[in-house]
């Protein structure tokens, strides 16, 4: 597995950077090391976990991670302005809907609970999930309900047909590969009729996005169990139940353009059929190295932006 392990100065602006951690933060090359070798021994842990064991063992590893690097609660995202934050949010809000009839919001995963508790500010019921008390409820908020939840059996913590829109943003990746499909049938669990299961995931053909992009590794090596493309995500999806799946592509001026396959078909717009391109281009690339540096030079021109998922019940 190819890595080309940076050193000193630009292994401290690269963590930074990928962590949105400002420049005056305290970070020292000790501690990103650190970090380095604790999560590859976590995520081995991870990756061997059976079912019976795995709500425990990822509850542990990702407890262990945020109590023993505290800086990650303390400065990652802080470099991030609220204006920044506010934009992003904003998204969230027009893909959920309009708030004229009180809508329940489920999130999974929901971390320090900023975009939760964006969406309770602005009139939701909103429920916060988390699977360690390192991040959770430690960080409530007002007029946001707290869960402990494993974040796959979904439908085991909460009624059925209970909930009009599930989100989660950056989670999925982290779910063991082998209860992404539970997951998914989990969220369509507790979904009423007609709602809706938005989240956003890092694309594959981008990636590594965890602790293994500062150290120019290939693959995924930290806590990004399993990266995947929208098709991947797709055919999970639909085998979970939900009769549409779409993408949503946000510019450069956060402008929403919402495209949804009908009735499981490929849409015809311009915009879904450049992602069909891209990614199925990008497949017929055989070496990796090759694959990224075509991708890289796609995403100058904005041709793979963003993308979030929107899966309809």
């Amino acid at each position: 597995m190819a890595m080309n392990e940076p050193a000193g100065k630009e292994l401290i602006e690269r963590y930074k950077s990928n962590y949105g951690i400002s420049s005056e933060a305290p970070i020292s090359e000790e501690m990103i090391l650190r970090h380095w070798e604790l999560e590859k021994r976590l995520t081995q842990k991870l990756i061997n976990s059976h079912s019976e064991n795995r709500h425990k063992v990822f509850e542990e590893c990702y407890s262990r991670l945020y109590s023993e690097l505290k800086w990650l609660n303390e400065y990652a995202t802080e470099k991030i302005s609220y204006l920044e934050r506010e934009k992003d949010y904003r998204v969230w809000l027009a893909l959920i809907g309009s708030n004229d009839k009180p809508k329940k919001i489920y999130e999974v995963g929901s971390g320090k609970a900023e975009l939760i508790t964006y969406l309770a500010r602005n009139g939701y019921s909103c429920t916060a999930t988390e699977i360690t008390q390192e991040r959770g409820e430690k960080y409530s908020k007002n007029k946001v309900n707290w869960r402990n939840s494993d974040g796959v059996h979904l439908g085991n913590y909460e009624q059925h047909n209970s909930y009009d829109v599930v989100i989660s943003d950056q989670v999925i990746e982290h779910i063991h590969p082998d209860d992404t499909q539970g997951h998914f049938r989990g969220a369509y669990e507790i979904i009423k009729p007609k709602g809706k299961y938005i989240f956003r995931v890092p694309h594959k053909y981008t990636g590594p996005h965890d602790i293994s992009k500062i150290f120019k590794c290939e693959t995924t090596m930290g806590m990004h169990l399993r990266e995947m493309t929208f098709y991947e995500i797709r055919k999970i999806v639909r085998r979970a139940g939900f009769s549409k799946v779409g993408i949503v592509l946000t510019g450069s001026r956060r402008s929403i353009i919402k495209i949804f396959s009908r009735d499981g078909k490929v849409s015809t717009s311009i915009f879904y059929a450049l992602v069909i391109i891209m990614e199925c281009f990008a497949a017929s690339i055989p070496k990796l190295r090759y694959r990224k540096k075509v991708i890289k030079l796609i995403s100058r021109f904005r041709i793979f932006p963003d993308i979030f998922i929107v899966a309809s019940k």
